[in-house]
């Protein structure tokens, strides 16, 4: 039986990796997509787990044969999402996250029309501002700037299968436990 792939996206602040890795951690049969990315590994980051770390010129031949699913440019590095690793991850019955951005999730959607997408939803825009801030790590520029993709991002998300709002930690999780059930691999 093939898995599913899932994707999933929302506002930078959003709580997306907090709840990620704690569903991930309760779903261990559930495997997160890897990406491959140009940048350099951070300290602790290891090759096949956090990324596959290829050069510039690899990258660029990966996206003029067309093996990515999806790929963005941000800071001067590349990101992209191997169609090759996510069918045989998909054909080992295994489900699948890709957790991306707004417009990666679109491009994935038109190519895999199955793929379920969730979008992560902020209880409001006051709030997630206040997370942003309580960061505190970003400039006043960069909040404005991550405020303003984040009403388009909210925009976009209403167009996905599955909003969940996270608001309470615990609500989010089993929310999306909820659709898991329903959609996985074994359900469909």
């Amino acid at each position: 039986m093939k898995g599913r792939l899932f994707i999933i996206a929302g506002c930078s602040g959003v709580g997306k990796g907090t709840l990620l890795n704690l569903f991930l951690e309760r779903n261990p049969k559930i495997k997160l997509s890897i990406s491959a990315t140009t940048r350099k590994p951070r300290k602790g980051e290891q090759e096949g787990v956090n990324y596959f770390y290829i050069s510039k010129e690899e990258f660029l031949n990966s996206i003029k044969n067309d093996e990515f699913l999806e790929w963005t440019e941000f800071s001067g590095n590349y990101y992209g999402t191997k169609k090759s690793f996510v069918e045989k991850t998909l054909n080992k019955g295994t489900d699948l996250i890709l957790e991306i951005e707004v417009n990666g999730a679109k491009n994935v959607k038109a190519q895999k029309p199955d793929a379920v997408t969730i979008f992560i939803m902020p209880p409001s825009v006051e709030i997630l501002e206040q997370r942003l801030r309580g960061r505190h790590t970003e400039d006043e520029e960069t909040i404005q700037k991550r405020l303003n993709e984040a009403q388009r991002e909210i925009s976009e998300g209403q167009k996905f299968d599955y909003k969940i709002v996270n608001d309470n930690l615990e609500d989010a999780l089993s929310n999306l436990q909820a659709v898991f059930d329903k959609e996985g691999a074994k359900n469909a």
